[in-house]
């Protein structure tokens, strides 16, 4: 089986990995959702975190104190915040609404990775991004429904948590540059852990023991899903690998049916399609331009100053 695997393209092999990293992910939420009917958001982040913080000790005790040495302080606390809004208000979200329309939403994600880009990082984006990014506003829109009976006020939780994790994406790029990604990882998970730390004591529930069954397999999932993801995009393309992560929209989708009844209607289904196919269109511009920076920059002749 393993000879078999390491046999396949290196686009094939993310796939494989792809779908595995997709189907954890929409599991996590489904997870979320489910024992988030009886305890409450903050104490569920808290023992997410703590989970974690126990599956990456190994590796930051195997490297310690470097893992905690940063040149950029303030931007990794920067991160921190808008992690923690990120991740309450997506997790609120998830809990309260159908699984397939805030996966749907949090796909929304790439669009404001664009807007942050240009503000922050100050990168170029040509017509062709913008267009897409005001389509993808426009799927977006479409689920929300405003001024309907069906809108909700966790859709705009939905889209708050996706604009925040756009900017945690611009800042991790920034902080690649500088730090080490075991570093980048422990401060976020330790710093989660110890601001949720008082709200969950605050609002403890103690989990039944199928509710503690449920928060160890969000830490351990979640644990799967981010380390499947990284080892896809290092075996396959990056457009491709960005593209086909929209299967996890399907497993929400299938996940929401089975468990909790719920069926989408027509305009959660068109609103998904419009977000899936502007996001895909913007990653794909976005590798397009880099390659086409990267062979210009290759067939540029050596000038030795």
């Amino acid at each position: 089986m393993i000879e078999r695997f390491n046999a396949l393209s290196g686009n094939l092999k993310g796939a494989c990995i792809l779908m595995f990293a997709a189907a954890n992910f929409a599991l996590m939420s489904a997870m979320i959702k489910l024992v988030g009917s009886h305890l409450h958001v903050t104490q569920i982040l808290f023992l997410r975190q703590s989970g974690m913080l126990i599956l990456i000790l190994p590796s930051v005790v195997g490297n310690f104190p470097g893992a905690f040495r940063t040149r950029r302080l303030s931007l990794q606390l920067t991160r921190l915040c808008f992690a923690l809004v990120a991740m309450l208000f997506g997790f609120s979200a998830m809990i309260h609404m159908p699984l397939a329309d805030a996966t749907a939403i949090g796909f929304a994600k790439s669009f404001f990775v664009t807007i942050f880009a240009v503000l922050l990082l100050r990168e170029k984006v040509g017509v062709h991004r913008w267009s897409a990014v005001a389509v993808g506003f426009l799927g977006v829109v479409i689920m929300l429904r405003p001024g309907t009976e069906s809108f909700s006020i966790y859709s705009i939780y939905a889209l708050v948590g996706a604009a925040a994790a756009g900017v945690v994406m611009v800042i991790i790029r920034l902080l690649s540059r500088v730090d080490e990604s075991a570093t980048i990882l422990i401060y976020q998970a330790l710093g989660v852990a110890i601001v949720m730390l008082v709200p969950a004591i605050v609002y403890w529930k103690t989990p039944t023991p199928f509710e503690w069954l449920l928060i160890a397999g969000i830490g351990v999932v979640s644990y799967l899903a981010q380390r499947a993801n990284i080892y896809a995009y290092k075996w396959g393309e990056a457009s491709l690998m960005a593209s086909l992560d929209y299967v996890r929209l399907l497993y929400a989708t299938l996940l929401g049916l089975w468990l909790f009844g719920h069926v989408p209607d027509k305009f959660t289904l068109l609103g998904a399609l419009v977000i899936a196919g502007a996001s895909i269109y913007t990653i794909h511009r976005e590798v397009k331009l880099r390659r086409l920076l990267t062979s210009a920059a290759d067939s540029r002749p050596f000038v030795n100053h």
